[in-house]
């Protein structure tokens, strides 16, 4: 609500500063410049919250859809939902006809591929913009088998929107060797938290391309845990069965956070500290009994809106546990269940990357990486999509914010409210 008053008073200057120049030059050009800017300026805010709204409809899918084909209720979830869109969203353009229309339905992409672009290109730009007190990257990157004939305009459409530079790799005779390239590229990109990105195998003399992405953050909180406050003690699983974490706790003074509560959940949000305007936080959603679906129930833009827009920094008795997760996924029957089963398919229609209906998706695959501790938090992620010919098709009072039971997390850019990363901590 506070970037929208700004962004409305910055609105108003700007309008202000046009009309008194044009009563000094006597011209009407300058207002007309100035005019076109703002107009652009208006456009280019609303394809960014277009594009952050897309990429938080779809994590809230891909949260429920992970829940649903996790019968067991201890497991853990962990994922970036920015780095399956960013990669998706390049893996669009180069899509047509149903096969696009069904991508773009389950992600949620703008109808306006200019307003996709132009989102993509303000987020990613945002994000690697630097911040001397945390470190937040994203990349994308193509990379083409040497000898196929990919349109110039694709290549160069992923090179200008999404920064993402094409390499060729010898698909056919070094299958293994460019496989070990994209991981190396993939470790590095995540300061080497990402490793073996593309399993063994899942390149072959059939690859075409693979379009990949990676995300990663380091953040130190604005208010730490004190190291010699943390403490061994229970945490309750939802199957009832405790297991034992170094719980972290802030309880005093200082322990300023943006916090509100229903009859079912507590909201709790923790600020990294930072210097530029792009402020980072997680936002904690924990039902007040031993039940997920609470925290899962309030998991749609418009719910989870007005709970954040409710938050109220105040004093808060915050316990919060110490965890590291690791998740790796193969999303293609997750992603065909979800509503795009013809990107998998011999009926693909990728001719956007290569004027021909050739390319087909093979494999998607998507690895994340959390450690949460006293100091503050380090994630990253990683996503490849395989292209594939379709020579061979395999299938393959003051309030207390006690976290010692399962738990909802998400690590967000408060800018723009992009979702960086979700997870579910059942089991730390």
């Amino acid at each position: 609500m506070k970037q929208k008053a700004l962004m409305g008073l910055a609105v108003g200057l700007i309008v202000l500063l046009c009309i008194t120049c044009a009563g000094c030059t006597g011209t009407e050009d300058l207002v007309s410049d100035q005019t076109t800017t703002l107009e652009n300026s208006e456009l280019s805010n609303k394809s960014t919250e277009n594009v952050a709204y897309a990429n938080n409809l779809f994590a809230f899918d891909l949260y429920k859809r992970l829940a649903s084909e996790n019968p067991d209720s201890d497991a853990n979830i962990f994922f970036s939902p920015l780095s399956l869109s960013s990669a998706f969203a390049l893996t669009y353009e180069g899509a047509e006809g149903e096969t696009a229309e069904e991508i773009r339905s389950v992600f949620y992409f703008p109808e306006s591929i200019e307003n996709l672009r132009d989102g993509y290109l303000r987020i990613n730009a945002g994000i690697n913009a630097e911040d001397p007190k945390y470190d937040l990257q994203i990349a994308n990157a193509l990379w083409a088998e040497k000898t196929y004939p990919f349109l110039d305009n694709y290549i160069t459409t992923a090179d200008k929107y999404y920064s993402a530079n094409t390499t060729n790799l010898d698909f056919i005779s070094h299958p293994e060797e460019s496989r070990l390239i994209i991981n190396t590229w993939a470790e590095e990109k995540t300061r080497e938290k990402i490793k073996n990105l593309i399993p063994e195998g899942a390149i072959g003399p059939l690859t075409r391309l693979v379009i990949t992405n990676a995300i990663s953050f380091k953040g130190t909180w604005a208010t730490q845990f004190d190291q010699n406050r943390t403490y061994n003690t229970s945490f309750d699983t939802p199957s009832e069965t405790s297991v034992t974490v170094g719980m972290m706790q802030k309880t005093d003074e200082d322990a300023l956070f943006g916090y509100t509560d229903t009859d079912d959940l507590k909201v709790l949000s923790m600020p990294y500290d930072h210097e530029s305007k792009k402020e980072l936080s997680m936002v904690v959603l924990l039902p007040t009994e031993n039940n997920l679906k609470a925290a899962e129930d309030v998991l749609d833009t418009g719910t989870l809106a007005e709970l954040e827009n409710s938050l109220e920094v105040q004093q808060v008795r915050v316990y919060f546990p110490k965890f590291t997760l690791e998740t790796e996924y193969s999303l293609s029957d997750t992603l065909t269940e979800m509503g795009m089963p013809t990107a998998f398919s011999d009926a693909a229609d990728f001719s956007g990357m290569d004027g021909t209906q050739y390319l087909y998706v093979s494999d998607v695959v998507h690895k994340a990486y959390v450690d949460v501790n006293e100091e503050g938090t380090e994630a990253a992620a990683a996503t490849a999509v395989m292209m594939t010919g379709k020579g061979l098709v395999e299938e393959d009072p003051v309030p207390v914010f006690r976290a010692d039971h399962p738990f909802i997390f998400l690590i967000q850019d408060n800018e723009t409210g992009a979702i960086l990363f979700i997870g579910r901590v059942s089991n730390p």
